[in-house]
């Protein structure tokens, strides 16, 4: 275990599945004095953890690994007043939002985005197509997630780089490892950020929408006060950072692994029916969300050790889902691969992904405009492909690309 540790390198992700491997074969968990969490490896622990809120709370869930330096903690103090949206938080509160959330994210909210997806994906492609080479990040995957989230929580397409950056600001504030002056920098980010969702949400109690804040809203309106204006804009604050960065990752990630494996790409292109068992499969296998934080509630037991009620557990998604006892032939990617919606790419339990559906329907879209359009794809070689420095989002920051235009 001490030699796991040791080895461990949490803010590297860019191909962290060889040490995965290792963890698994080696320990049911390790201690990473690093982190001062508890890291779990195996499937069968993650998903027993994921379905006992009960003994593991998710309070820590969005909760930096380190002390925040006094800067950060004033900048923060003064001008950030939310709470979690969904994921922080424990029932009973959880089980309140969620039931408020359940009621307006509906399925008929995500089915009536599709022709508005095509048609982005479309317009993005066709855009890159006549070059014969594009960077499928900055070209594809880095925009379109936000500007379907922007359907849904009616934010203009304007706003598209703001967002991103404030996005990006919080995941470095969370899972990042940086030092002081850059932490100040995220964290003005992070303010104007919840600034900016306040504004949103109060502006639709006078000019309603037909988008999902308006819908929030308009139950309030109508008398349920099982919410707070807060909390309403709290939801926004999270699933505007959750909507578009996860599904950038899933993205980007699935593009590089399609094309390093040349003969997955072919099959996509010539049966665009495999399309949606592909997404599960790179959902699996590219895990964008790589780890979940967890805290004991009470002294308990994960495989072969004791944790005190108080410790810190992280839960290495990417790792169960590359498990053999549960995946066999974990380590490669198949687009046909049999029972593959058992990843747990999007958690489990009560704090499942609520963008689950808009995720898949994005990324089966994208695959098949793209597997049509540009079927000659190919990778530019040589190329280093670079990650950014976090422990739980994983995404290409480039990935160039050329085509027969």
């Amino acid at each position: 275990m001490s030699a796991l540790a040791d080895e461990f390198q949490p803010f590297d992700v860019s191909e962290p599945f060889a040490f995965y491997e290792r963890a698994r074969s080696e320990a049911t968990v390790f201690y990473s004095p690093e982190l001062d969490y508890w890291v779990v490896p195996r499937y069968e622990d993650v998903l027993a953890i994921l379905r006992d809120p009960a003994t593991f709370s998710s309070e820590n869930a969005q909760s930096p690994f380190r002390p925040q330096p006094p800067a950060v903690e004033r900048i923060l103090g003064s001008g950030l007043s939310a709470k979690s949206g969904l994921l922080g938080r424990n029932p009973p509160d959880h089980t309140r939002l969620r039931s408020f959330v359940n009621r307006v994210f509906t399925p008929r909210r995500v089915a009536v985005l599709e022709p508005q997806i095509r048609e982005i994906a479309v317009r993005m492609i066709e855009s890159m197509a006549p070059r014969g080479r594009g960077d499928w990040v900055a070209d594809l995957a880095y925009d379109l997630p936000a500007l379907v989230i922007f359907l849904l929580l009616g934010i203009p397409d304007c706003d598209v780089p703001n967002v991103k950056t404030w996005a990006q600001s919080r995941v470095q504030l969370n899972f990042g490892n940086l030092p002081e002056a850059d932490q100040v920098a995220h964290a003005e980010n992070v303010v104007a950020y919840w600034r900016y969702c306040e504004a949103l949400v109060e502006e639709r109690f006078t000019r309603p929408r037909d988008d999902l804040p308006s819908d929030l809203v308009r139950g309030y309106q109508r008398g349920d006060k099982s919410i707070t204006k807060d909390e309403i804009a709290a939801l926004v604050f999270g699933q505007l950072t959750a909507g578009h960065e996860t599904t950038t990752g899933l993205l980007a990630t699935g593009f590089l692994q399609l094309l390093r494996n040349r003969e997955q790409w072919e099959a996509l292109c010539r049966d665009p029916g495999l399309i949606p068992n592909a997404v599960e499969e790179l959902l699996r296998f590219c895990t964008p969300v790589l780890a979940a934080k967890r805290k004991v509630r009470n002294a308990t037991t994960v495989g072969d050790a004791n944790l005190p009620a108080g410790a810190n557990v992280l839960l290495l998604l990417g790792s169960a889902n590359h498990d053999e006892a549960v995946f066999p032939g974990g380590d490669a990617l198949d687009v046909c691969r049999p029972s593959v919606g058992r990843h747990l790419a999007f958690g489990h339990g009560i704090h499942f992904c609520l963008g689950a559906p808009l995720a898949r329907l994005e990324a089966e879209v994208v695959l098949q405009e793209l597997t049509a359009r540009l079927p000659h794809a190919r990778l530019v070689e040589p190329q280093d492909v670079p990650f950014s420095r976090n422990t739980t989002f994983r995404s290409p920051l480039q990935l160039l690309v050329e085509w027969d235009s």
